[in-house]
């Protein structure tokens, strides 16, 4: 029975998720059209908001092409590896004190150790086309990656110092009894968490993994039909789950005025952090691929460290 009501709560939580992704994807299209003076999709349905759907069938009816010359298993593999650890750290999020996946006591590292198993996705998927572009593209992916996870891990080892718990439900409770979100002590870690994000995430402007201006499409290029829609799959899974563990850790959860439950505050946040990401897609210019790198290390990972030692000080201050 307890197994029944896991794969219960898997299934639903996959429903709602790509029910998320597909209204993530619409929402950034008109947001953008909305910053850069154009209607964004108005076609389809009231509000243009059967738009995404019509894309979802138009990629599921698209033959599904395989390269001649390409590793075929890893060419099927990839997209999967891509979306399962995306999917699979929602299992430890905690949505309002009664409602969430496993309330386990390394939550936040089970998040950060399985979602760094996506990279492997990009690089097969880059390796395995047989193709300069994509192989290109996935050498970049993981590159950056790599790069920009060491300081979005950094950002959040403050707020694990002041806790003294990688649980999820700790963290928020924390911050219930402190009267005040993480996102005002640890604002330094917070800006470190976004720009980290964004280049996790391979979003604009540090896209530089899919630079169609230089790459053709990057590491997906030779993928079509229902493969390349499991990237795109992917790709917004993992930016929800990062948006929900933002909330989590700087914007106290469910926390919020008791008019509306929790899991609507924990949205309304999860919605806020993503609305930030589309406004500065809409915004900044791609940023070359030196400049991505020196940032990162040169910038993030040095204001991090210092976040950690700021933080541990007034830990030890506090007593």
């Amino acid at each position: 029975m307890d197994y029944l009501l896991m794969f219960l709560y898997a299934v639903a939580v996959l429903i709602v998720l790509l029910g998320g992704v597909t209204f993530a994807i619409l929402a950034e299209r008109k947001v953008i059209g909305y910053i850069q003076l154009r209607p964004g999709p108005n076609r389809h349905g009231p509000w243009g908001t059967a738009q995404t759907i019509a894309d979802v069938v138009k990629l599921l009816l698209k033959e599904d092409i395989i390269p001649a010359k390409a590793d075929k298993k890893i060419f099927v593999l990839a997209p999967v590896l891509a979306f399962a650890p995306a999917f699979s750290v929602m299992a430890v999020l905690v949505y309002s004190s009664s409602i969430g996946g496993a309330d386990i006591n390394i939550g936040v590292l089970y998040f950060l150790g399985v979602s760094s198993i996506t990279m492997l996705g990009v690089l097969m998927g880059g390796w395995s086309s047989n193709n300069k572009y994509a192989l290109l593209g996935s050498i970049r992916g993981v590159a950056q990656m790599v790069s920009y996870e060491l300081p979005l891990i950094l950002s959040i080892v403050g707020i694990i110092i002041l806790v003294g718990s990688l649980n999820m439900t700790d963290i928020v409770n924390y911050q219930a009894d402190m009267g005040m979100w993480f996102i005002v002590p640890q604002f330094l870690a917070f800006i470190v968490y976004m720009i980290s994000s964004i280049a996790e995430l391979n979003r604009s402007p540090f896209d530089l993994p899919e630079a169609e201006s230089e790459l053709v499409a990057g590491y997906f290029t030779e993928y079509s039909g229902f493969r390349f829609a499991m990237f795109m799959l992917a790709e917004y899974t993992y930016a929800i789950a990062i948006a929900g563990l933002a909330t989590t850790l700087f914007l106290g959860g469910w926390l919020g005025p008791a008019f509306l439950p929790g899991i609507v505050w924990f949205l309304l946040k999860v919605c806020a952090v993503m609305f930030i990401w589309f406004w500065l897609t809409a915004t900044l210019p791609r940023a070359r691929v030196d400049q991505l790198m020196n940032f990162g290390w040169k910038v993030l990972i040095p204001l991090a460290l210092l976040n950690i030692v700021v933080t541990s000080i007034i830990k030890v201050w506090m007593g």
